[in-house]
């Protein structure tokens, strides 16, 4: 399913944001420098287990490693994508 959402960077509002069945989910973050802070993720309850906490931090780390920017990951979620994830482990600094 995760390759059908669709991910949006909002920088007004520093996050990446998706809308699936009406319902929106979001990646906040802030910026320091050229360090990232992932802070909170959120899904709604009931759309929990299809991707789309897994495409929000796919696009969020996308987005960090092309502006080369070091990833600070405070929220759980982002932390445990990246474990899972070992092609982004180089991100954290």
């Amino acid at each position: 399913m995760s390759q059908d959402i669709e991910v949006t960077h909002n920088t007004a509002a520093s996050r990446f944001e998706t809308t699936v069945d009406g319902l929106q989910s979001i990646a906040d973050y802030s910026r320091s420098g050229n360090q990232i802070l992932f802070t909170h993720t959120y899904v709604p309850s009931q759309q929990r287990g299809r991707g789309i906490a897994g495409a929000l931090a796919h696009a969020a780390l996308e987005y960090a490693r092309a502006e080369n920017l070091q990833v600070v990951p405070l929220c759980w979620y982002i932390a445990q994508y990246i474990r899972r994830h070992p092609e982004y482990q180089a991100l954290v600094r």
